[in-house]
C-alpha cells in the first residue's frame, strides 16, 4: 500500500512532524505503535493514537472500497507513456537558443533543475516562466497560472513588472505582423494586471515551512487547477542553514523531490528548481558542485 501521507485527512503540523522525521507513505506507519510514534516525531501520545487512527481507518475504508485493486492507479503500456511525450506540452521562453536546448521550452509534468553560481541569473529566468506560462494558446502558450516558493527572499516584483511588460509588448508585436483574429482578444486579458494576479508567491523562511507549502500545494492546486508551473526559489537553502543532520537532511531533500515528481505528472504542470552551484576550497579545484550535496545530483526525476 504505497499511499502518500499528504493524501489523508492530518492536521498540517502534524503531517509536517512525520514528513520531517522521514515518513512518507502509509505503509510506514501501519505497524508503528503510538508510544513509538509520538517519541519518534514529538508529538503527543494522544496525537499519535489519533494520527495512527485516520491512516488505519482511511486505509480500510479504501482497501473495502476498492478490493483488489492497487493503490498506484491506473497502469499504462510503454507504447502509451511514449505517445505521451511526443503530445506534450511546453511552456515556450520566447528565446530560440533556450527553447531548442529545451527541446521546445520548459516540459510539463517533468521537473526541471536550473543550476548555476549565484548571479547568473536563475532567479530572473524563472520570473520570466512564471510570465511565460500564461502566454495565450493562439501564441504557443499554455496559458496557465503559476506558483512561486521563495525561500531566500530573492524574488522581485518591480523586476517581474519589467519582464512582464516586455512580454505583453513582444505579443502585440507578433499580432501586429501575423493577423490572426483571435490575437486581438486574447491581449485583451494579456494584461499587466492579470498577470500578476495569476503569480501566487509564498515566502518559506526555514526548512519547516517549506515542507509544509510542498506537501500542502495538492489541496492549493485542486483549488487553482489552471496552475501550469510550480518554482521552488532555492530548495536546498533551507537546508543548508537550518539542518545539520546529514542523513536527515538528505532524506527530507529526497521526500521534497518525490512530491515535487508527483506533483508534476499528477497535476500535469512544470516544476522548476533552483540550485546553486559552488566551488570546493582549494586552489586546485576545478569541479563545481550542487550546494545541497551529491546526493541530490542522483536523485531521480
Amino acid at each position: 500500500m504505497q499511499r502518500d501521507l499528504v493524501s489523508f485527512p492530518l492536521s498540517p503540523s502534524v503531517r509536517v512532524k512525520l514528513v520531517s522525521a522521514g515518513f512518507q507513505t502509509a505503509e510506514e506507519l501501519l505497524e508503528v505503535k503510538p508510544s513509538e510514534l509520538s517519541k519518534e516525531v514529538g508529538i503527543s501520545k494522544e496525537e499519535a493514537l489519533e494520527t495512527l487512527q485516520i491512516i488505519r481507518r482511511e486505509c480500510l475504508t479504501n482497501k473495502t472500497r476498492y478490493p483488489g485493486t492497487a493503490e498506484s492507479g491506473k497502469k499504462y503500456t510503454a507504447l502509451e507513456l511514449l505517445e505521451q511525450e511526443h503530445t506534450q506540452n511546453f511552456i515556450i521562453t520566447f528565446c530560440s537558443a533556450l527553447d531548442n536546448i529545451l527541446g521546445g521550452g520548459i516540459p510539463l509534468t517533468k521537473t526541471t533543475e536550473i543550476c548555476g553560481a549565484p548571479g547568473v541569473g536563475k532567479t530572473q529566468l524563472c520570473m520570466q516562466l512564471a510570465i511565460d506560462v500564461q502566454i495565450p494558446e493562439c501564441f504557443g502558450g499554455v496559458e496557465g497560472e503559476a506558483v512561486f516558493i521563495d525561500t531566500e527572499g530573492s524574488f522581485m516584483v518591480d523586476r517581474v513588472v519589467d519582464l512582464a511588460n516586455a512580454c505583453i509588448q513582444h505579443l502585440q508585436l507578433i499580432a501586429g505582423t501575423q493577423m490572426a483574429e483571435e490575437h486581438p482578444e486574447a491581449l485583451q486579458d494579456f494584461t499587466l494586471e492579470n498577470i500578476l494576479s495569476h503569480i501566487y508567491y509564498f515566502r518559506c523562511h526555514d526548512y519547516t515551512e517549506l515542507l509544509a507549502q510542498v506537501y500542502l500545494l495538492p489541496d492549493f492546486l485542486s483549488e487553482h487547477p489552471k496552475v501550469r508551473l510550480v518554482i521552488v526559489d532555492g530548495i536546498a537553502f533551507p537546508f543548508r542553514h537550518d539542518l545539520d543532520d546529514l542523513s536527515l537532511r538528505t532524506r527530507l531533500l529526497n521526500g521534497l523531490a518525490q512530491q515535487l515528481i508527483s506533483l508534476a505528472n499528477n497535476h500535469r504542470l512544470a516544476v522548476g528548481n533552483i540550485v546553486q552551484i559552488t566551488k570546493p576550497e582549494g586552489i586546485y579545484s576545478t569541479i563545481s558542485n550542487h550546494t545541497s550535496g551529491i546526493s541530490r545530483c542522483c536523485c531521480c526525476y
